[in-house]
């Protein structure tokens, strides 16, 4: 982080660590998770305070929409980090940012339907019902591979 004036300048208006958490509904500490993470970057002001481009609304933005949908942090920044500092990202940069989750989040909604639509049926490791059981795992072959759930988890 680097030390400048918090005036206008070449960044334009900059936020305050206070005004960026309301105006993007996320808590100060947040702010200062995602800023330790990579994510977002603030400047100091010469009074060491955090100061924000307005850009980081955006940014902000696009890590609670990938987080909702379950991309991990480390996934987040990655792809943050192929977009430009300094500007605010476009709808074109959502666009790439998104098809590169796309496939991956397609299998986890698959994952997710084969787990509810078997998830009645069996625990995955071994029976629950003398019908059901010994055609899904008969005579508890999956018990070779270790403890725990089998035919749920791939």
């Amino acid at each position: 982080m680097e030390s400048h004036d918090a005036g206008p300048g070449r960044f334009g208006r900059l936020l305050t660590v206070g005004e960026v958490a309301t105006r993007s509904g996320v808590a100060v500490s947040t702010l200062h998770f995602y800023e330790t993470k990579g994510l977002i970057e603030s400047i100091r002001s010469s009074g060491n305070q955090r100061r924000y481009a307005r850009e980081v609304l955006r940014r902000v933005a696009i890590i609670k929409v990938a987080q909702r949908v379950g991309i991990p942090l480390s996934e987040i920044q990655a792809a943050l980090s192929t977009l430009p500092q300094g500007r605010t990202p476009t709808a074109t940069d959502w666009k790439a940012l998104s098809e590169k989750w796309k496939d991956d989040l397609d299998a986890r909604i698959r994952h997710l339907q084969d787990l509810r639509d078997h998830l009645d049926g069996c625990i995955g490791c071994g029976c629950l019902s003398i019908e059901t059981c010994p055609l899904r795992n008969p005579w508890d072959m999956l018990s070779k591979q270790g403890p725990g759930p089998r035919l749920l988890d791939p």
